[in-house]
């Protein structure tokens, strides 16, 4: 058995221990998850609901892999049919971006999506069979210093759409900050954004000194805001993620954007062992499809209840 999965079992069993203390056991026990990758080119670092399968039994999402170098896989799908999955390679039609970290359906665009890289880069893509074509790419507006990027989601409300992102913030002397703006599209395809709200935020869990407060965002019809938190102590672990629903966000008929944070986020599950970079809620569902980047231990997914009203 190689090293990395020798300590993957010993922080396991010793969180595992430790929450049984407590009087809960963890949320992401190792046989409810699927893995979908075997090392660091092939984990989870965001996903997008695309659809289900012709035959109405499986559930497909598209899947972003932080790659860096030319030629290395940009995009799969991810085919989930409640305790087994396939994963297929996209083609990556267009300039290759450099460290994706997150993707979004745009409601009401069958087969278009946004994909952020960690540096604030945004992909518009067309989908189709097994090729994803870049339509435009561009900026995100109001880049601070030192924002490094894992989360974009896309909220439809009141006929609008407004875009959500966060830098991830690092320990407890950065918090990640929660972006928000209306969203449009001109003419030859560019994301156009308006007016930028930003906020603080801070994890309830985890809270190591390796903790991304914000590692992904979702957010369920209602307006609930999810989001993903994770530490990571280095590409062999030990990881730590949580699942937390941190307030709403709402789109008036006029399209404004307001975000409230809650003053206390509230935990919704613990995954000792596992850093989640990517949760989806799933259409007229309450279920959560969950991605790890588990750097050198490869990727998983698995869903959960965390998207009802």
């Amino acid at each position: 058995m190689k090293l990395p999965m020798l300590r993957r079992m010993a922080w396991f069993t010793a969180a595992t221990a430790l929450l049984t203390a407590l009087g809960s056991g963890p949320a992401g026990a190792a046989d409810e998850w699927q893995k979908v990758g075997d090392d660091a080119r092939s984990g989870v670092s965001g996903l997008a609901y695309e659809g289900r399968t012709e035959d109405g039994t499986a559930v497909q999402a598209l899947a972003v892999h932080d790659n860096k170098r030319s030629g290395q896989r940009r995009l799969s799908r991810i085919t989930d049919r409640g305790g087994s999955t396939t994963v297929t390679p996209l083609t990556w039609d267009g300039p290759e971006p450099v460290d994706l970290e997150a993707v979004e359906a745009i409601p009401g665009m069958p087969g278009e999506y946004l994909a952020l890289t960690s540096r604030g880069i945004l992909y518009r893509l067309k989908v189709a069979g097994a090729t994803a074509t870049v339509v435009d790419y561009t900026p995100m507006p109001a880049i601070g210093e030192g924002d490094d990027f894992e989360s974009f989601a896309v909220v439809a409300q009141n006929g609008k759409l407004a875009a959500v992102w966060a830098d991830r913030g690092a320990g407890p002397d950065r918090p990640a900050t929660l972006y928000a703006a209306p969203l449009t599209f001109a003419a030859w395809g560019q994301p156009l954004f308006g007016a930028v709200t930003q906020r603080p935020y801070r994890s309830a869990y985890p809270v190591d000194t390796g903790t991304r407060h914000i590692s992904d965002i979702t957010v369920t019809a209602t307006g609930r805001l999810v989001v993903g938190s994770a530490a990571d102590a280095g590409d062999d672990g030990p990881f730590d993620s949580a699942v937390s629903e941190a307030g709403r966000v709402t789109i008036s008929s006029a399209g404004r954007v307001r975000v409230s944070l809650a003053a206390s986020p509230t935990v919704l599950g613990t995954f000792p062992g596992y850093k989640i970079e990517a949760v989806e809620c799933l259409p007229d569902s309450a279920d959560t499809l969950l991605g790890t980047d588990d750097e050198n231990l490869g990727g998983y997914v698995r869903t959960a209840s965390y998207c009802g009203s």
